[in-house]
């Protein structure tokens, strides 16, 4: 006697097997609502008693998925119940039964791969060695594995079968993934190399990248710039490209002032007796200006030197130059203990560079330029006491003034 209808129904088979399809389909309802009560409330209870609770929803949607597995196994068993079922029927049945059973444990297996992600995100070196690119490799092996099972389920054959079957379909396989296998590679590089970091401030002109990584994916790297806009980078591209990454900057506690101020060459020349008594009572070059002039001295005493030509004198160029070392030893913002010079770069039409290479002791980007404009500020300022001038290309007024001098 099948689901105890043979003899209430002896004459009418087709009655039989409809009213034993719905009391199959009965009991799967009342088992599935019954494995999601059991499920959450104890995944509930279960998550009051740990350090979990913020990952909440993703532990309910993979107790929700795995709740469908109970009716789906009622129905792979209980369909060979029901009476007058043809055998193609009963196999369709259930290798769809099968089916939907492996699609719904590779989708939970998923969502738990992204809880793993969401709880190593808490970790303090996650973004040191981010795994989300791993994690999406997961996915994507689990779907695979999926897709194979899925379709020997319906086909009713073996996985085996189907997988000696896909040698002839490698060569379109690598072609498909062809993208998926250059990020994985380059994310592995990435990853063991250290060479990027969530948070990290990269420059890549040929992506026009210039900000922060905000998302280190399988397949994409994104950027959000300094004008907010969001730049996403292919992986693969961070190692077929190259890229400056500002993380020593930011670890080294300082950052690099390299400008050169353009100096007129015409104005360069000897320090004049005036200038010189001058710029002596000037603190930050008074030291300088008492030591050369006394060692210049000896040197034309020695050598019975004198004259424009024989004996040796202080330029306004060089005095300038020591002035802007010390005062850039003396300012507040620049660091100590790294490199501080002052030099001369080769002439060109615009004029002579007069380079600062120097770092100052902060890392923020507005203190940084507070500190580079105040020191340009105050050297450009004080130019006009050593007789220096700033080579400056004519404009507008430069040429009416000749005009109006010429009239």
């Amino acid at each position: 006697m099948i689901f105890g209808f043979d003899f209430a129904f002896a004459d009418q088979p087709w009655l039989q097997t409809l009213i034993a399809l719905a009391v199959l389909v009965t009991v799967a309802f009342v088992a599935n609502w019954l494995s999601k009560v059991i499920l959450l409330k104890g995944l509930n209870r279960a998550l009051a008693l740990t350090r979990f609770g913020e990952e909440k929803q993703t532990l309910s949607r993979i107790a929700w998925r795995l709740s469908y597995l109970v009716p789906t196994i009622i129905v792979q068993v209980g369909i060979v119940a029901v009476p007058h079922l043809s055998d193609v029927a009963v196999t369709l049945v259930r290798n769809v039964a099968a089916a939907f059973s492996i699609v719904t444990i590779a989708m939970a297996i998923s969502s738990g791969l992204s809880l793993l992600n969401d709880v190593y995100q808490r970790r303090e070196d996650a973004a040191e060695r981010p795994i989300k690119g791993y994690v999406q490799v997961g996915k994507i092996l689990v779907y695979c594995a999926a897709a194979v099972l899925v379709i020997s389920a319906l086909m009713d054959r073996s996985p085996l079968i189907l997988l000696s079957g896909l040698g002839a379909l490698a060569a379109v396989l690598m072609l498909v993934f062809q993208d998926t296998i250059l990020s994985l590679v380059a994310s592995i590089q990435i990853t063991s190399n250290d060479m990027l970091r969530v948070g990290d401030w990269i420059e890549m002109p040929g992506q026009s990248a210039d900000g922060d990584v905000i998302d280190i994916a399988l397949h994409t790297v994104k950027v959000r710039n300094w004008d907010k806009t969001i730049t996403t980078i292919p992986t693969s591209r961070l190692i077929k490209e190259s890229f400056k990454n500002w993380r020593g900057m930011s670890e080294s506690g300082v950052r690099r002032i390299k400008r050169a101020l353009l100096i007129d060459q015409t104005s360069v020349g000897f320090l004049t007796a005036e200038q010189s008594d001058r710029l002596k009572r000037t603190a930050l070059i008074a030291p300088y200006l008492a030591e050369k002039t006394g060692e210049i001295d000896r040197w034309n005493r020695e050598r019975n030197a004198s004259g424009a030509v024989n004996a040796r004198r202080l330029t306004n160029l060089g005095t300038f130059r020591h002035y802007v070392e010390a005062y850039l030893h003396a300012h507040s913002g620049i660091a100590e203990g790294q490199t501080t010079m002052v030099r001369q770069l080769d002439p060109t039409p615009r004029g002579l560079p007069l380079e600062l290479y120097c770092f100052t002791n902060t890392t923020a980007w507005t203190e940084y330029e507070a500190i580079q404009s105040d020191i340009f500020d105050h050297l450009i300022a004080i130019l006009p006491e050593f007789g220096l001038c700033l080579f400056q290309e004519p404009a507008g007024h430069d040429f009416a003034g000749s005009f109006r001098r010429a009239a």
